[in-house]
């Protein structure tokens, strides 16, 4: 008998992921136009696959694809993030609160092991080597995710993770200038308590309360919207 293999990535698939990746931590930047040769040689890939991977990206809202003109990093926005704080605040409220309604220790395990993990990670902000931030960046997502993923509904923790792309994109163009202040660590740390000890209104308050200040020094940082507004 022959063992099953997975099926490779696409061509497509494998671009549309380093595409989505760069425009997630601000190496492309807002309103920077997605030339097709200069992107063909960027990520040395054919036409086909590259229209293919950004027609997907537009579809999922991470490109803008316009009338006629090609395709274009999304520009930001104050208002633009106003509104995504606040219906992610909506929305993982909700899928945080029926994750523990219903928890398991499978899933409190997975939080707990996230969280760990986490704030076990330094930040890399002002390391040389990206991979340091890289690891942190990774590691906050999983904690994030974690805490809604046990909701029920996919639909929703689709949506949740919609937004979080989206949201990521203004936390990396102003985490270098505005973050050292904080101390999203102790943020971390509260919210995972309070999940620990199924205490869903000091949890959600704590998320909401987490991802408030994150706009607000955003907003008050302000040079994040010179050229993307």
């Amino acid at each position: 008998m022959t063992t099953p293999r997975t099926a490779a990535p696409t061509h497509a698939s494998s671009v549309q992921e380093r595409i989505r990746a760069d425009i997630l931590s601000g190496q492309l930047p807002p309103g920077q136009r997605l030339q097709i040769k200069a992107m063909m040689q960027r990520y040395e890939v054919g036409q086909t696959p590259l229209r293919e991977a950004l027609n997907r990206l537009s579809a999922d809202g991470i490109v803008a694809a316009e009338d006629q003109r090609g395709f274009a990093v999304p520009g930001v926005s104050a208002d633009e993030l106003r509104e995504l704080t606040r219906t992610r605040c909506w929305l993982e409220e909700r899928a945080l609160r029926q994750s523990m309604a219903d928890a398991t220790e499978a899933w409190e395990e997975q939080v707990l092991l996230a969280g760990h993990r986490l704030l076990r990670t330094p930040r890399g902000l002002d390391s040389e080597d990206p991979a340091v931030e890289a690891l942190w960046e990774a590691r906050h997502r999983a904690f994030h995710d974690a805490l809604v993923s046990h909701c029920g509904s996919r639909w929703l923790i689709g949506f949740c993770a919609q937004l979080t792309d989206r949201h990521q994109r203004y936390r990396k163009l102003a985490a270098r200038r505005a973050f050292p202040r904080r101390d999203v660590a102790a943020e971390h740390q509260a919210i995972l308590d309070a999940v620990l000890k199924r205490d869903a209104d000091a949890a959600v308050g704590l998320l909401v309360a987490h991802y408030n200040a994150t706009a607000a020094v955003i907003l008050e940082d302000g040079t994040v919207f010179a050229s993307g507004a």
